[in-house]
């Protein structure tokens, strides 16, 4: 019996021997192919020699030093180079050590900038349905996933909340996509006012969505909209690319597809691409000079911010990024996988959809085609599907809840940048597999 407290309490996962590239080989020899970064987390794969090095160069100059005494070489060449590399503007960097601190550190920020310049009856965040921000209380009462907020919404602060850009579930028939789009941001206004827009601090939402919907792209206009909404009242613009930023999704910041500079952006996973536990919230440099001038420090912090190790492996894995010229393969490999999934699964009975950016691909899947009609969340399809792949050899990142957190079952795939055509064949042909194991128990009961 494991003394862990493991996600599930029924049962203990498999154990992890080794990792390598695209696989893991558990205790028994047997190897998976990684089709899903753990959870869109290892951009490198595993074990990459460079990566490693530069971890046991940092260990052996130095493994930790609290910021309140130092910074760290690593840390700083760390934020020099996503300062040069973000968005114009942004060139301010907090480190943290995931997504969820991220999160919470970009709230407290936004809030204490308002405090800063006066504005301090700002109290309101807005964000979507169907989002995941995080874990950590902050996190969780900002994101919309209905299954993971439920039990703990007595402790959550009151977030206004609007619709996610769910093309291929909520725009309607008589409707163009311009339209969907107005009707959207005319929603997001409506809450604003509802609000009182001096009353809202910002709009946080990912750019593609992950987690909770399955790799939700936006339609064209709708981050400009929003842009131009949040200017109108000096809300600030928060955008979530802990999972479909750093190169996930073809571009190092997935919010430069939109043309659109938001005001704070969190980072996390192909940051530092699992060798260690990094993230961080990247700021405009507008947005800092009010604390440095007023109260001369950002009052937040946590023990293990700017870890130097953790920010070696980050800036050794941003360095390969850029050398190998990897997101232009993330692209390119992107579009392929994608063509694959249409080519195999795109007239499958209980495939309703299809679609995401990079290697950053969401699968729904659907009892009827036609209608849109999800299967019995009750049937669990999406665990079911993972527990088949899994027998096959493959990692797939499953979710149940998609439409409204209670509904719906999709899949999500997020390989290395690293995969080769061959290997995303291969994770086609195993999940085409896997599926139609899955749908047949299913409708065997």
């Amino acid at each position: 019996m494991s003394h862990i407290i493991h996600r599930s309490l029924l049962s203990t996962p498999l154990a992890a021997a080794t990792a390598s590239g695209l696989y893991f080989v558990d205790r028994q020899g047997k190897k998976y192919l990684d089709a899903c970064g753990g959870a869109a987390v290892s951009c490198l794969g595993h074990a990459h020699p460079e990566v490693l090095a530069a971890m046991h160069a940092q260990i052996d100059k130095m493994a930790y030093a609290h910021t309140s005494f130092f910074t760290s070489e690593a840390a700083e060449e760390l934020a020099d180079l996503l300062a040069r590399a973000a968005p114009a503007g942004i060139d301010q960097v907090y480190f943290v050590s995931g997504g969820s601190e991220a999160i919470e550190g970009a709230l407290k920020f936004a809030r204490q900038y308002f405090v800063e310049i006066g504005e301090s009856q700002r109290t309101r965040f807005v964000a979507r349905r169907q989002s995941y921000h995080g874990n950590t209380l902050g996190a969780l009462a900002v994101g919309g996933n209905e299954w993971r907020r439920k039990q703990f919404a007595p402790l959550l602060m009151d977030v206004g909340r609007v619709s996610p850009c769910y093309e291929y579930r909520d725009r309607r028939d008589d409707e163009s996509q311009d339209d969907y789009t107005r009707r959207l941001l005319a929603e997001i206004e409506a809450k604003f006012q509802e609000l009182g827009p001096e009353n809202v601090i910002a709009f946080i939402a990912e750019p593609v969505v992950g987690a909770t919907a399955g790799a939700l792209t936006p339609t064209p206009g709708y981050f400009k909209g929003l842009r131009e909404l949040c200017d109108r009242h000096g809300i600030l613009l928060l955008a979530d690319e802990v999972m479909c930023g750093m190169g996930r999704t073809g571009t190092l910041f997935a919010l430069e597809q939109e043309n659109v500079v938001p005001d704070l952006v969190t980072i996390a996973k192909g940051l530092g691409g699992g060798y260690q536990p990094i993230g961080a919230f990247m700021a405009q440099a507008k947005l800092v000079e009010p604390m440095r001038k007023g109260s001369g420090l950002f009052q937040h912090g946590h023990t293990y911010i700017g870890h130097a190790v953790a920010c070696a492996a980050a800036l050794a894995v941003q360095k390969v990024l850029a050398r190998d010229n990897l997101l232009i393969a993330v692209r390119e490999n992107g579009d392929y996988l994608k063509s694959q999934l249409k080519e195999r699964l795109g007239a499958h009975s209980f495939v309703g959809d299809i679609r995401g950016r990079g290697l950053f691909i969401g699968v729904e899947l659907v009892e009827d085609r036609a209608s849109k009609t999800p299967f019995d969340p009750a049937k669990k399809l999406h665990a079911r599907v993972k527990s088949r792949a899994m027998d096959n050899g493959l990692m797939v990142y499953p979710m149940g809840g998609t439409i409204d957190g209670r509904l719906g079952d999709h899949i999500l795939l997020a390989p290395p940048f690293i995969a080769t055509r061959a290997d995303l064949d291969k994770v086609v042909d195993i999940l085409a597999v896997s599926i139609g194991q899955a749908t047949d128990a299913v409708l065997k009961g």
